[in-house]
């Protein structure tokens, strides 16, 4: 069987046969072995954060925007305001969704190639004591910056504001402990850094949060206070489960822990990183974020200036050759962006770039220096 497409992108990524596996059995929602499964699995995701006890985690249908929409929903009262930390694409669909639902939502602009600043979060609470919470992207997707957690969360803390933490891209593979970071939620998803498929969201939210967030939400379906009572009542999700995510999920994590949890997560992520930047700098390419603020996860690249480059064409001559790249989130700048997270090694990353080159020669594009203006 020739081997599937390598995913290089940030979500869905490339899982491993044995996730895949655990897909081929179906599951009975309320039947004692798959509510088994999801009690281990939330037992498994707190302990990643060393939340037990102080913490619960709630899982969601659905892709993490939706668990970002009911954290917010369920956190943030109908007469909250949430200020909103802006380097880059996801975070603008923080502050969109925030509105959407009515919450006041303020947006603190800042460049998309430098991490928010804690110095313009710190004046922006002091300017407006209306705001209750603070919306913030641990590692903002569109470029690959990681956001210092620590540093806002400690701000928030200060300030006695609620922090809910969009970490799609960084829990478990960067270092998030709940006995040192304050945050009133912390937002993930299973098809990232886990490695498991697209479909299953989740929230971890402090005791006294979740306790005190009965009736904020807007929907049923979102309503993570309702899920959680629910839950812990039953052992049941309150409507129809992604039974085959949720046991795929519950394998990779059997796989992640094998590996060493995350430090070792994020130690092959880095030799990815590294692999995956040297040989594109050997081809001409140069990444739009400094070293310095960039995620082990995705890297956005500069477009080359070469006039036969195009993103379509120079990505069909890649997925030709095995791989998926996606393209750039920037709004000014042309770029693209290839992913270092799934299953995948050294060897795949080598392979990725070699990939590259080939697209490259097949497409005319002699070297992928950018333009002097990008």
């Amino acid at each position: 069987m020739p081997r599937d497409v390598i995913l290089l992108t940030p979500g869905p990524l490339t899982t491993t046969e044995r996730t895949k596996r655990a897909m081929l059995r179906d599951w009975g929602s309320w039947d004692s072995s798959f509510i088994a499964i999801t009690a281990e699995l939330r037992a498994q995701l707190l302990a990643i954060v060393h939340g037990e006890g102080t913490h619960v985690v709630v899982p969601l249908q659905g892709s993490g925007t939706f668990s970002v929409e009911a954290a917010v929903a369920t956190i943030v009262p109908k007469h909250g305001h949430v200020l909103v930390l802006d380097n880059g694409a996801y975070c603008k669909r923080l502050g969109k969704l925030a509105t959407l639902m009515g919450r006041q939502t303020t947006i603190l602009p800042h460049a998309e190639d430098a991490p928010v600043s804690v110095q313009a979060l710190e004046a922006a609470l002091k300017a407006d004591a209306s705001i209750s919470h603070v919306g913030f992207i641990h590692c903002e997707t569109g470029t690959g910056v990681v956001n210092p957690l620590q540093a806002v969360a400690d701000v928030c803390a200060k300030h006695g504001k609620g922090l809910i933490v969009d970490a799609m891209s960084s829990f478990a593979a960067l270092p998030i402990d709940a006995r040192e970071v304050k945050f009133d939620a912390l937002v993930a998803a299973s098809g990232k850094c886990l490695e498991g498929v697209p479909g299953m969201g989740f929230v971890f939210i402090r005791n006294d949060v979740i306790a005190g967030a009965a009736g904020n939400s807007h929907s049923l379906a979102m309503d993570l206070h309702d899920q959680h009572v629910y839950m812990e009542k039953t052992g049941q999700w309150r409507f129809t489960p992604p039974t085959h995510v949720v046991a795929a999920l519950a394998e990779a994590m059997r796989q992640f822990v094998e590996e060493g949890g995350q430090p070792a997560r994020l130690a092959r992520y880095t030799a990815n990183y590294e692999a995956l930047v040297g040989g594109m700098k050997a081809l001409g390419f140069e990444p739009f974020l400094d070293p310095a603020i960039q995620a082990p996860i995705i890297v956005t690249f500069h477009a080359p200036a070469d006039p036969n480059y195009s993103f379509r064409p120079f990505y069909e001559a890649v997925r030709a050759r095995g791989f998926i790249l996606y393209p750039g989130k920037l709004t000014e700048l042309e770029t693209f962006r290839v992913g270092c997270i799934g299953a995948i090694g050294l060897d795949v990353m080598g392979e990725a770039v070699a990939a590259v080159a080939e697209a490259m020669r097949e497409l005319g594009i002699a070297r992928g220096t950018p333009s002097l203006s990008s």
